[in-house]
């Protein structure tokens, strides 16, 4: 079966030749899933080729040969959905250009307003029909694939060979136009911080709001691992997972027997999830169990109107600060980008439209900066330059180390006494303050 695709089997640097020309548009995915070889490869153009551009998100390995090996520009332009850790650091070096993105849009986009010539994309080693799965970075290949000129499948030995449910996360050799493949470094990791006290206090908080057969959306961070570790040693029963990233978190969650996904009205029985970002223990519970899992693509994972399907479902995400009216910004200082908005909208709107559903933001109400000094995470107003990410309509339950609010239904009066009650006692005065002469 293999051999039909022989004669598209080529080396990297090939693909990277035959594939990419100046002026070209090049996909490169998203998150934990990364073309390797294609990457190196295309740098090695650097000087033949002209006004190249390149969009990745979420990039957690250390290095993006294309930029790395081309500072100046000269040759190729990064494009990111999403600033991960790697990202903010090129970030300060003037070397990658964000784009804001709903993620639940992306597909949308691809679809009719932006181009896409080249698609690089990871897969895992195909089985004897000459079919791979997406690996840990489902994103929105599908929707590229179908829109891009020449797609390069990049066979990864690494990758977990899960295919999805009815093929969701299944891809064909038919459908490349060059395959590389080659030796490839360990899957990047990710990793969490030790949760610090008030991270525990807040998880607590959370925790005590989640029943049983709650299905579970956890954004990246330490409060969301916090909740699930909390989670895996309570009473808690019946747990689902319908997530943008699946990560440590539920499998913790699965080890301590609470994440059955019993109770989920859709995918009963089966965690289901967009992309895989964590341990290597993790991606191999991918590999070795496949069939726990729906791994999906964004117009699946990401609409808010299947989450309503689902009862009790359960949005838990941080922030970096909310104001009195429940305006967050999850993703900036000023107009420095931090990360991304990624999929919390999606799911704050999820757990709106669910029966039993609640959408939490959960934030340390201050921090102390490099002076020493303490400043309020919970403001007046969004500061001028830095991004409402999440509107005030679409903020559902606010959480702090001093107690959980709901916003949904309140005046701006009320919304701004109920953020002041969950605000550093430090801050209370002049917010009231503030709230007083601003909000009648």
């Amino acid at each position: 079966m293999l051999a039909e695709y022989k004669s598209k089997f080529v080396t990297p640097e090939e693909a990277a030749a035959k594939a990419v020309q100046s002026g070209d548009w090049v996909d490169y995915g998203f998150g934990a899933g990364f073309p390797e070889l294609m990457d190196r490869a295309l740098a090695g153009r650097k000087g033949e080729l002209k006004d190249v551009k390149i969009r990745g998100g979420l990039v957690i390995r250390p290095r993006i040969e294309v930029v790395e090996q081309d500072p100046e520009q000269s040759s190729f332009t990064y494009y990111s959905w999403h600033i991960g850790d790697y990202e903010r650091r090129l970030q300060s070096r003037g070397l990658v250009k964000f784009l804001p993105v709903m993620l639940r849009s992306l597909p949308e986009l691809y679809r009719n307003h932006i181009r896409v010539d080249v698609a690089f994309v990871p897969v895992s080693k195909p089985d004897d029909q000459g079919c791979c799965g997406l690996g840990i970075s489902n994103f929105a290949w599908r929707t590229i694939l179908e829109n891009a000129r020449t797609v390069v499948f990049e066979i990864n030995e690494r990758l977990p060979r899960l295919q999805g449910v009815d093929g969701s996360h299944r891809v064909s050799l038919s459908e490349a136009d060059y395959i590389v493949e080659g030796e490839h470094e360990p899957l990047p990791v990710r990793s969490y911080k030790e949760a610090s006290e008030i991270d525990k206090k807040i998880a607590e908080l959370v925790v005590a709001e989640i029943p049983d057969g709650a299905v579970l959306a956890l954004g990246v961070g330490g409060v969301p691992f916090t909740v699930a570790n909390m989670i895996a040693q309570s009473d808690l029963k019946d747990i689902g997972c319908h997530t943008g990233t699946i990560s440590d978190a539920f499998m913790t969650l699965y080890q301590a027997g609470k994440l059955t996904n019993a109770r989920k009205e859709l995918d009963t029985g089966l965690s289901a999830w967009n992309l895989a970002m964590g341990s290597q223990e993790l991606y191999d519970w991918l590999g070795t169990e496949p069939e726990l899992f729906h791994p999906g693509d964004l117009d699946y994972i990401h609409n808010p109107y299947r989450m309503a399907e689902l009862k009790n479902f359960i949005s838990i995400n941080g922030g970096v600060q909310l104001d009195l009216m429940g305006q967050e910004n999850g993703e900036s200082a000023g107009t420095r980008q931090l990360s991304g908005i990624g999929g919390q909208m999606d799911f704050l709107e999820g757990a709106f439209r669910s029966q039993g559903g609640k959408g939490f933001v959960c934030i340390n109400s201050s921090r102390v900066d490099k002076t020493g000094t303490r400043k309020s995470n919970i403001v007046a107003a969004i500061p001028s330059g830095s991004t409402v990410s999440a509107p005030r309509t679409m903020i559902q339950y606010v959480a702090t180390e001093y107690g959980v609010v709901k916003l949904s239904g309140l005046s701006l009066l009320e919304r701004a006494q109920a953020m002041i009650s969950v605000a550093h006692p430090d801050f209370r005065e002049e917010l009231t303050r503030y709230a007083q002469e601003n909000f009648h």
